[in-house]
């Protein structure tokens, strides 16, 4: 299993469905009022926030790969 199924795994149904909706706002191109931030040092690494909830996601070619979902925590950025 990949660590993004293993992080929706750990979040709660509300949680899941709140990213379910982020995401498909994301793809949409429905970026308003979303808390969405370039990453330092990196040109196509967006962090989208909501609550505790952060999805890094890269965005390139038309498409969106998430590279990783996790609650906030010290070592949320850490790796990316």
């Amino acid at each position: 299993m990949d660590k993004i199924a293993k992080a929706l795994k750990r979040l709660s149904a509300k949680e899941r469905e709140l990213v379910k909706e982020l995401l498909g706002r994301i793809e949409t191109g429905e970026l308003r009022r979303l808390d969405i931030k370039k990453l330092k040092g990196r040109d196509d690494v967006f962090r989208v926030r909501k609550g505790d909830i952060r999805i890094i996601y890269r965005k390139g070619n038309g498409s969106i790969t998430v590279l990783a979902l996790e609650r906030k925590s010290e070592k949320t950025y850490k790796g990316v």
